[in-house]
C-alpha cells in the first residue's frame, strides 16, 4: 500500500472541485479561491476529450455549467475553449472557461496537493487512465508526491496504478442507484488494489477504518459537526465545498 501525502499535515483537506461555495466549480478560479483561503488540497475531476486533451470537468457534458448539452468525450478542445462555465453561478464569472487537468498541475503543484477524479464508465479500451499518467509522469517529482487519483470506477483504478505505481489511489463509493449495486459498499477497493478510501460520509461509522484498514476521507463533508464526527471515527482528513470553514479550525 503506497502511503498516502505522508510530507503533509493532518488533516487534510480537499476543497471540493475547488472552493465550489464561492466560485463556479473546476475552473481556475474556484481552484484559486481556494488556494487564497488556505485550503492545502484539491480535488478535481478529469475527462478525456475529442480531441485527447484532459479537460477538468465533473459531468459527462456541460449542460448544467454551460447549457451545452454534448457529451465532452465528442467534444474537440477548440469547441470546449469557447464555453462560459462560469456564469452559471454568478455573472461576474462570465467567460471562466474548462481548464485543462495539465494548467491546473502547473500552477497549483506541488504548493497544492491535488486528488484527481477520473471520470469514466468504460472498463475496456479506456485512454483516460493512461493519458493521466502520462501527464504525471512528464512532470516528475513536482507532481508524483503531491497528487492522489481515485474513481468510482475499479477497473480505471486498477489500469492507472499499473502504469503509475507510486501515486496513491482511491476507490469512491455511495449507495446511490447510479452506481453499480455490487459497488455501492466498497467492494471495489478489493477490484482496484487502492491504497486509500473515499466513501460518501453517510456510509462511514466508528468501525469502518478499523475494518477496512486503509485511510479514509469521505465526501462531502460541509458541516463542522460532521468533520469533527468523521475525524473522531479515524478519518485522515475530508473532502469539502467549504474549505473556508475548516483549513484554521479543524
Amino acid at each position: 500500500m503506497i502511503p498516502l501525502l505522508a510530507h503533509c499535515e493532518r488533516p487534510l483537506i480537499f476543497a471540493h472541485r475547488g472552493c465550489s461555495s464561492l466560485a463556479p466549480e473546476n475552473t481556475m478560479a474556484s481552484f484559486r479561491k481556494a488556494r487564497e483561503l488556505g485550503s492545502p488540497g484539491l480535488e478535481l475531476d478529469v475527462h478525456v476529450c475529442a480531441s485527447g486533451d484532459l479537460v477538468v470537468a465533473h459531468d459527462d457534458t456541460f449542460e448544467r455549467t454551460a447549457y451545452y448539452p454534448y457529451a465532452i468525450e465528442q467534444l474537440k478542445l477548440e469547441d470546449i475553449r469557447k464555453l462560459d462555465v462560469g456564469s452559471f453561478f454568478d455573472t461576474s464569472f462570465w467567460r471562466e472557461s474548462p481548464p485543462l487537468l495539465q494548467e491546473v498541475l502547473e500552477e497549483f503543484c506541488p504548493d497544492c496537493y491535488i486528488d484527481i477524479e477520473l471520470k469514466t464508465r468504460k472498463t475496456k479500451q479506456d485512454p483516460l487512465p493512461g493519458l493521466v499518467a502520462d501527464m504525471l509522469r512528464t512532470f516528475g517529482e513536482k507532481v508524483l508526491t503531491s497528487v492522489t487519483v481515485s474513481s468510482f470506477n475499479p477497473i480505471a483504478l486498477l489500469a492507472f496504478k499499473k502504469l503509475c505505481p507510486t501515486v496513491p489511489t482511491a476507490i469512491i463509493w455511495c449507495s446511490d442507484k447510479g452506481v453499480p449495486w455490487f459497488l455501492r459498499y466498497g467492494f471495489g477497493a478489493v477490484l482496484s488494489h487502492c491504497d486509500y478510501l473515499k466513501p460518501i460520509y453517510s456510509q462511514v461509522n466508528m468501525l469502518f477504518p478499523i475494518r477496512f484498514r486503509k485511510p479514509v476521507i469521505p465526501w462531502t463533508v460541509d458541516k463542522q459537526d460532521i468533520a469533527e464526527r468523521m475525524l473522531d471515527f479515524g478519518c485522515v482528513g475530508i473532502i469539502t465545498n467549504y474549505p473556508q470553514q475548516y483549513c484554521h479550525t479543524v
